[in-house]
């Protein structure tokens, strides 16, 4: 296992220094999914939820979050991004609405955190706004699906 570069030798949290790095063409993908009661989901699909477009209100969201990312995540570095992608797909069979977030940047560190948090806070704005009818709702298996760019190169789960 590599040693984890936001810990100094002696032992304190620090911001990894990108300086040195070159600046290169990054992107990673992150997903997520949100599962809810069936009502709910036919709610959202149907644009028939009192709170308007659920799932447009939640896309925005997820693209604002990865804007916001260094301010949320204390030792992650602001870096400028090309694009953030989110998608949602509607699940009828596991009444779920699946999160897919594609984060873009050409800079000195890669943007997994981005990408992540796109998918956190799009899922969470779903929960937002249908809590009222649904506080069962459950945000599961987010993770990082791929990244690429940097000198650690492809990586894919």
């Amino acid at each position: 296992m590599s040693k984890l570069t936001h810990i100094n030798e002696s032992g304190s949290a620090r911001m990894v220094d990108v300086g040195g790095k070159d600046v290169t063409e990054r992107a990673a993908v992150a997903e997520g999914l949100i599962r809810m009661q069936p009502e709910t989901f036919r709610l959202i699909v149907e644009g028939a939820h009192k709170k308007g477009d659920v799932l447009a209100v939640a896309r925005v969201a997820g693209i604002m979050a990865a804007k916001k990312t260094a301010e949320l995540i204390p030792l992650c570095h602001a870096i400028p991004l090309t694009a953030v992608d989110i998608e949602l797909t509607a699940d009828a069979n596991r009444s779920a609405v699946f999160c897919r977030a594609t984060v873009r940047t050409r800079a000195q560190t890669g943007v997994e955190m981005e990408a992540l948090t796109a998918v956190e806070i799009a899922l969470l704005t779903i929960y937002d706004m249908c809590k009222a009818v649904d506080r069962g709702m459950t945000l599961t298996d987010i993770g990082l699906v791929s990244k690429s760019g940097g000198k650690s190169g492809e990586w894919r789960r």
